[in-house]
């Protein structure tokens, strides 16, 4: 008896890590792979189009508000 019941306990062990531990390691570590390839892939793409930008554009300014520009709004009844 007490050989069948670490039969058993081998078994759900066996199934435990081909079944689902080595499973989640490979699809995890195939994940990481493409994120990690789409990473690359963006940064290519983004220093590409730095070298297209020849001339940087400069920085708009806001606009300066003046004094007396401001209508004070009054409600109507």
């Amino acid at each position: 008896m007490k050989y069948l019941l670490y039969a058993f306990l081998l078994y759900l062990l066996y199934n435990l890590i081909f079944k689902l531990v080595i499973p989640v390691y490979l699809t995890t570590r195939k994940v990481k792979k493409g994120f990690k390839q789409m990473h690359e892939q963006m940064a290519e793409k983004m220093r590409q189009h730095a070298g297209f930008q020849e001339s940087p554009t400069p920085p708009k300014e806001a606009p300066k508000h003046r004094a007396g520009d401001y209508i004070d709004f009054e409600e109507m009844k």
